[in-house]
Order: structure tokens, then sequence, then C-alpha cells
């Protein structure tokens, strides 16, 4: 290389070094400049889907699904307070004596006019955002949806239902394809990011930035906090306010118990102690290197025809994910899964580890967690985000046999990717190997605390697990 060669890469290195010394400032001044210390800071990324709803042409009554205290109610009027000029907000839960409102005719004339009494105040199309909440609980309230669909769209409708799904294995009436739907899930990685001041950097990951050398341990740190804490708002409130792990584990106690209360308030009699074993025997299910659901954990001889409808149940109401084996990895995958062969998930990697006993300080404390505990957090973390991957089907994984098992497969509807991930560093993806050589994936995804890096050659593409809400733009690459 000559004197002018040397001279002009040295030029451009040190015009890249400026670059990243730039964008390094200004992320660690946008970390710095946002306090964030109760929930009114805690951002939810659905409240864009909601917007969008909002000002569709063919909009229908929307109804809001996920567990209770995942935060829909508050998503909700907060979305009426900042796109709305007034919100009529009925709880059918704890308000008395609205059955009447929906007794005899359900024409939406009618209902609004009731509406209006009872809110003390005219309610406007476009102008006013009413909210049904725990809508399950008056099936004439759910019936009427169908006719402000047909008859009255000009009117924007909200529902709440913690056990919709629950409701309607019952029996309540449901207006087929006269309603629109979206999922809350607990707050995600990226939003507990958000939360903690750090929505910079999760928007410049989005964007494209995998030069993260210098943020490796602020993320890594976050991470580790989001397994203790997980992402229900309660629980994160708790940390914004307090920066209190006991505080923390207070509210991740009362959520446990205030769904152990559930099972008894809403299932069938007949079901609850079943459910209650279900649920119990979650954090030892995913304590084993396999871990494929066994009905043996639950209680000593148990059958599946036992415990199908406990596990029905908690997946109705929110409370478990259900991932399926797949015996041939092609698309569809819902067309290949093995019925019989699954695992389950808590719905908040925080509240898997305050069930399993699981102390705060042996995840903050340096890195032995993430080998501890056989991958469960990281895998039921994993899972969750995989939930709000937009366009992806998620909910599958992979078995040869004894002999290899991969942890998620991912499909866009055109392809399927393994993905392997693993808690800490060491990724010795043997699995991921054999299912390369079997089926010779576009490409194969492996997560773990180890950097990103993109094997071209060998079509593989390491996601930190910090960098996983990135999974459906890395792949939209393809």
């Amino acid at each position: 290389m000559n004197y002018t060669e040397t001279r002009a890469e040295n030029v451009i290195n040190m015009i890249k070094t400026r670059a990243e010394n730039v964008m390094i400032s200004f992320l660690c001044v946008s970390l710095q400049g946002r306090k964030h210390t109760g929930r009114k800071h805690m951002e939810r990324l659905l409240m864009e889907e909601l917007k969008v709803w909002k000002d569709r042409t063919d909009r229908k009554p929307l109804i809001l699904r996920g567990a209770r205290q995942v935060g829909k109610t508050w998503l909700l009027k907060d979305f009426g307070k900042k796109a709305f000029d007034d919100v009529c907000y009925i709880n059918f839960e704890r308000s008395s004596g609205l059955g009447s409102l929906f007794d005899g005719t359900i024409q939406p004339a009618r209902i609004v006019e009731q509406l209006s009494l009872l809110h003390r105040k005219k309610i406007e199309p476009q102008r006013t955002l009413i909210i049904f909440d725990e809508v399950q609980e008056m099936p004439r309230a759910l019936t009427s949806l169908k006719y402000f669909a047909e008859e009255a769209p000009e009117y924007a409708i909200c529902c709440a239902g913690s056990l919709l799904g629950v409701a309607l294995h019952e029996g309540t009436s449901f207006p087929v394809g006269k309603v629109d739907f979206l999922d809350l899930y607990p707050l995600s990685f990226r939003e507990f990011l958000m939360a903690c001041g750090q929505g910079a950097l999760a928007d410049s990951i989005l964007n494209g930035n995998r030069a993260l050398q210098p943020f490796e341990e602020i993320l890594t740190d976050t991470l580790k906090r989001y397994f203790v804490i997980g992402g229900m708002p309660a629980a994160v409130n708790a940390w914004l306010s307090t920066k209190d792990y006991n505080a923390v584990e207070e509210v991740q106690r009362q959520l446990i118990m205030a769904y152990q209360q559930d099972f008894s308030k809403h299932a069938p009699k007949s079901m609850v102690e079943k459910i209650r074993y279900v649920w119990d025997s979650i954090p030892s299910q995913l304590a084993r290197e396999n871990k494929k659901f066994v009905y043996g954990l639950v209680r000593e001889g148990a059958r599946a025809r036992e415990y199908e409808d406990a596990l029905l149940w908690l997946s109705d109401a929110g409370e478990i994910i259900r991932t399926q084996n797949v015996a041939k990895p092609d698309v569809p995958l819902k067309a290949y899964t093995d019925l019989k062969a699954f695992k389950i998930f808590l719905l908040d990697v925080g509240l898997l580890r305050c069930l399993s006993g699981l102390s705060p300080k042996a995840i903050i404390d340096g890195n032995r967690i993430f080998e501890e505990f056989k991958g469960a957090l990281t895998e039921q973390y994993v899972c969750q985000e995989l939930q709000l991957q937009r366009g992806l089907q998620a909910n599958y994984y992979w078995t040869s046999g004894f002999k290899a098992e991969v942890d998620f497969l991912v499909s866009d509807g055109m392809y399927v990717y393994p993905l392997e991930c693993k808690a800490g560093k060491t990724m010795n993806a043997k699995s991921l190997k054999v299912y390369c050589e079997k089926y010779r994936p576009r490409l194969a995804l492996r997560t773990s605390l180890l950097p990103y890096e993109r094997n071209e050659e060998a079509h593989i593409v390491n996601i930190p697990l910090y960098m996983l809400f990135a999974l459906s733009a890395e792949l939209d690459g393809e």
C-alpha cells in the first residue's frame, strides 16, 4: 500500500470513528435526558395500532384481548384521552343494574341514548370513545356489537375482556366477522427499555444499528433487570417508582394471588383444583432439560384427558402460552404439528421468576443466572418476545427423537426459520447444526448474549437476546 492509499484509509477510519462517537454521544444524551418515575410515563406500542383503527374507513367495534392486569383498561382510557374529545367508560363487572340497558331491543340508537343518560353527556359520533370493560360479563353487550357494525359504524366502541376466551368456550354468543381484534401482552423488552429511559437506544436498533459494543453492558444489565421485573405494568410501575426489588416482588406475589383467585371465581368448580395443579407445575416443567409438558409432573399418574380442559382454560384466560412440536418444518407449520407434544410457558418472565422462588439478587449479581434454571427464564423471555413479532408464526418447536431439539420455529408464511436460544455466551448449538444439515433452511437464527453477527456463508445470524425485538426487521431484509 503506497503513501496516498494509506493516508486515504486513515482519513476514512477517522471519519468512521467520529461518526460513531457522534452517534454514541447522541444516544448517551438521550438515555440520560429521560427520567421516569411513574405509570404516567409508561408508553405502550399498541397505542399506534389503536390510532390506526380509529382512522380506518371500514372500522368495526374493537375488542382488546389480554390477560388480567396487562393494562387493557389503562391503555383504552389513555387512548380515549389522547384521540377523542370524550370517553364513556362502562365496567360490566363492577357496575350493577346495567343489564336493563341491553334488555329488549339492542338497536344502537336506543343503547346510545341510554348510555348518554348514564354518562350525563351526549355521546357524539367520532368524538366520544365508548369503552365496554369486562364485556364478557354482559353477553347482550357483545351481541350488540354486530348491530353497531352494521347500522352505526360512526360510533367508536372499544371493548376489553380478560376472560373473553373462557366465556366463548362456555357458550357466550359472539358477533363473528363484525368486530376487530387487537391483543395486549405484558410490556415487551422494547417497551421496558422505553420505560427505563432507553427509548433512543431501542429506536436505533430498530433503525438498523448493529454496532452496539458501547451499549452491550447497558443492554445486558437492563435485560437482567427485565428478567426480574418482567412486563406486568404494576410490577414495572413499582420499579419505576421505588427502584426496590422487594416492592416489585410484593406486587408480583399479589398478581399471582389474583390469578389464583380467578381460578376459584371464574372456573367451573370441577376444574379449579386441576387448574391449580397445572399452574403450580409450570416452573418444574420448564426446569427440565427437555421442556416438553409432562402430565406426570402435574400429579402422579395424571393423564392428558384429565387435564386438557385445565390447560385450555388457562390458555383462554391468556395466562399461559402453548408452543407445539412440529414433525416436519414446512409451511404451513400448523399443518405439521404434533398435538400430543407441546411446551407451556407463563404470560410473563417476571411472574415465572417469582412463582419459581428465584431471588432477584441471583439474577442481578453477575451472569450466573443465565446458566441456571436450565435456561427456563431465557426460553420464557424469547417466547414472550415472539408473540409480538407481527407477520410471524412463532409458537412452534422441532425435535428429532431424543437426538436434537430446536427451541423455536418461526415462519413468515413462505419460509421456516429455526431459532436456537442460549442463556449465556456459550453457543454450542448442536441441535441447530443437525437441523441445518437435514433441512437446509434459508436462514438459521441464534439468540444469546453474544454480539450481533451475520455469517452470510453459513446462512446463520446471531441476534443478541436484547435485540430480539428487531427480529421481524432482520428477516424483512432477506
